[in-house]
């Protein structure tokens, strides 16, 4: 029997603050993706890339590339830290020194409020990059929930890579609800927790999850426009991107999966 199609919606979608449609699952090199694996998610549809300069597997993709397949990605980045104008003009133009490119898609404060400080210089750097052509979107990646739905209220900022899952679901409440009329992009990672709801909790007698399944969980959700995936190999990016064509999970499988997040947050 063929498997029913999975609706465009769910894996492709128009995101505002890029101005044009995305694959909703990112790549991240951090976790020993190869070269082949990297290529394979791009040819499987992947466009949103977060990347650094230590992923040196994932720049050589990058720099390999002709303009057109470029012009088709999403490549994040940010400065190590961001607590000066100067720390985030140096990071953005070594990047794309790196990785051969004119422009960044993106360009966000890292763990703001912890490794980057939002202040007016340095959000003066970032608008200025932008003025200048080098970067396209402004964002931050950031832990405190209430400050995220702050920054999703009001400019400039318009993209927010947060921490979402089964586990930790409290961007539902915090953040999402904040998002409209801007509609800034979000950007969930650990899906799976750091690997945590792949693991049978004491006293748990139910089936426990996929990393496919926390992904689809990611991705079930509306607000979330893209979420990261860690594959430490192809087979893995191959049986992530397989769970994710069941598209998202029904009401019993949802409430399965919250049942199990509610038991591994303890």
């Amino acid at each position: 029997m063929t498997a029913p199609a999975v609706p465009s919606s769910f894996l492709v979608r128009e995101v505002k603050a890029f101005g044009r449609s995305v694959h909703r699952v990112g790549v991240s090199a951090s976790f020993g993706l190869e070269e082949a694996g990297i290529e394979a998610a791009f040819e499987r549809g992947v466009q949103y890339v977060f990347w650094n300069p230590t992923a040196r597997k994932l720049t050589a993709v990058l720099r390999r590339l002709g303009p057109s397949r470029r012009e088709a990605l999403v490549v994040a980045t940010g400065p190590s830290f961001g607590f000066t104008a100067g720390s985030v003009r140096r990071r953005v133009e070594r990047a794309l020194r790196v990785l051969r490119s004119d422009y960044l898609d993106v360009l966000q404060l890292y763990w703001l409020g912890r490794m980057s400080a939002y202040r007016p210089a340095v959000l003066e750097a970032m608008l200025r990059l932008k003025e200048e052509g080098k970067v396209r979107v402004l964002g931050t990646s950031i832990h405190d929930r209430v400050r995220a739905g702050e920054l999703a209220r009001s400019g400039p900022l318009d993209l927010l890579m947060i921490r979402y899952n089964a586990a930790h679901p409290g961007a539902e409440q915090d953040i999402f609800p904040h998002l409209a009329p801007r509609q800034p992009a979000v950007v969930a990672y650990t899906a799976t927790s750091w690997r945590r709801l792949l693991r049978k909790p004491r006293d748990w007698s139910g089936a426990v999850p996929s990393a496919g399944d926390c992904y689809r969980f990611c991705l079930s959700n509306p607000h979330v426009d893209i979420v990261l995936m860690g594959a430490r190999n192809e087979g893995e990016l191959d049986e992530n991107l397989r769970a994710l064509e069941r598209g998202p999970l029904s009401e019993p499988e949802m409430q399965e999966m919250r049942a199990f997040g509610r038991a591994v947050h303890g």
